[in-house]
């Protein structure tokens, strides 16, 4: 691992000032999902992961939803590499893009369903998608309750 840190004091206030968490795209789409009518949990830890959190959680239906940052995640459409410490960034960045595959296989293998979104698309397709899967998760989970199999 790499010695390297923040180019500067400014870069690493900066970053430090980042918000992880009730972003402008995520807070569009949950404002969509709660008119709605849908209600899900914020910022639910990971089951058996500590320091990763699902930013839109349905835990009944096991339906987690992330909404990653295109710069942090590496989108394929808008990722760019900082020049200045360009050592430093690839290891960071490429650090939250094994992180993300990571949690979202420990989730998947724990039965829930990952919806991963950009930060650029649209809240309401986004809102779309994942009530149409809370939807189909819930009517599977209410069939099999009628049918005695949980």
């Amino acid at each position: 691992m790499s010695t390297a840190k923040p180019s500067s004091p400014e870069v690493s206030a900066r970053m430090s000032r980042q918000a992880s968490r009730d972003t402008a795209p995520e807070v569009a789409v949950r404002r969509l999902l709660h008119a709605a009518g849908y209600r899900y949990r914020l910022n639910e830890r990971v089951p058996g992961m500590s320091r990763r959190t699902i930013d839109i959680a349905f835990t009944r239906a096991k339906v987690a939803v992330m909404i990653d940052g295109c710069f942090w995640h590496g989108c394929p459409e808008h990722a760019t590499q900082p020049k200045a410490n360009a050592e430093w960034w690839r290891l960071k960045l490429d650090r939250n893009m094994a992180r993300d595959t990571e949690t979202t296989e420990h989730l998947a293998a724990a039965g829930w369903t990952v919806l991963r979104f950009w930060e650029h698309e649209a809240p309401s397709r986004v809102a779309d998608r994942v009530v149409a899967v809370v939807d189909r998760k819930r009517a599977t989970q209410w069939t099999r309750q009628e049918g005695g199999d949980l």
